[in-house]
């Protein structure tokens, strides 16, 4: 015990009336920092200022309520079966939320973001993918405080303290038989995929700037790098999950994300070459918008349309089950 890491005892404070969630600030922080990672590099690619802002208005509402719907639809035994209250699957604010739904619905909302304020939907994603990793990265931390989404026991010298909890109290209570609310130490699963979410940001900024990719190359590449470590991570956590022939859903989630990021970077690298033999040596490859056109890359607004094939713009241990972010 001496040797590990402790973990919070409460998630939840109080001022006044009003509840302050770790969990709930760990994911504002992660935004505002994905924001702000966004328009830096945006900028980079003719970007206006405020612009990542604009397209954030619309792809971080769609996010959250991806990530819910897939967390509930990949979890319903905790909403939707007798002893258990449906309407729980409407309190975010007590965790569970899917990186999986929160991209792919993201994605939409960027797209109707950048349509309206003129901005090329493929550079935006690549301007966004290490923020957005980033981000992933602190919101673990909320996992953290709820005292969830740990691995096997373990007596590794960084292991984690895990608490008896009650998840809608948003506190530890004491175990079953006994007067100590410590569980146990638990394999910090949570701390694995933070760190790993800081390598693939780090790494996604140093290949960005090292090499000239296609557009949209940068964001599969982040899908690619993800989800990775997040197969391995899948493997050493016994937290909750369901399972599909031996294995827990998010593996297989992991499997087919990377095999449709890896195809995604190889037709994107086509398709640019592809544009090269049409278009000569000045092709539009992550090509700065010229002064006044006011949208990155050069294009017309509107025109990262998904399918849009004028264009060619893709957008690429608890014993207790808990509500967590997945």
């Amino acid at each position: 015990m001496t040797a590990s890491i402790p973990s919070p005892e409460q998630s939840v404070w109080f001022l006044g009336p009003f509840p302050i969630r770790a969990y709930a600030m760990f994911i504002l922080v992660g935004i505002v920092v994905a924001v702000w990672v966004t328009q830096r590099r945006l900028n980079d690619r003719g970007g206006k200022p405020g612009q990542a802002l604009d397209v954030a208005v619309w792809a971080v509402p769609f996010g959250i309520v991806g990530g819910r719907l897939y967390h509930v639809i990949s979890d319903p035994e905790l909403y939707f079966v007798a002893g258990k209250n449906p309407l729980n699957a409407f309190k975010i604010w007590e965790g569970g939320l899917g990186i999986w739904g929160a991209v792919a619905l993201g994605i939409v909302g960027a797209w109707i973001g950048c349509r309206r304020h003129g901005v090329r939907l493929l550079d935006y994603a690549d301007a966004a993918a290490p923020g957005i990793v980033l981000a992933q990265a602190i919101g673990r931390w909320g996992n953290y405080f709820n005292n969830e989404l740990h691995g096997g026991r373990t007596d590794l010298p960084w292991g984690l303290q895990i608490h008896c909890w009650d998840q809608s109290a948003g506190a530890a209570v004491s175990c079953p038989g006994s007067a100590s609310t410590l569980e146990g130490v638990f394999q910090p699963t949570f701390l694995y995929e933070s760190l790993w979410c800081m390598l693939v940001a780090l790494a996604l900024v140093l290949v960005d700037r090292r090499f000239s990719l296609a557009r949209g190359q940068i964001f599969a590449l982040y899908g690619m790098l993800y989800t990775v470590g997040r197969l391995l991570i899948e493997l050493l956590r016994d937290d909750h999950a369901n399972i599909i022939l031996g294995l827990r859903l998010n593996v297989w989630t992991s499997v087919i994300v990377f095999a449709g990021s890896a195809f995604a970077f190889w037709r994107f690298g086509v398709r640019e070459q592809n544009d090269r033999k049409d278009n000569g040596p000045a092709g539009p490859a992550r090509k700065a918008s010229s002064p006044g056109d006011g949208v990155p890359g050069g294009g017309a607004p509107g025109d990262s349309a998904p399918g849009d094939s004028a264009q060619g713009e893709h957008a690429g241990d608890t014993p207790q089950p808990s509500q967590h972010s997945d």
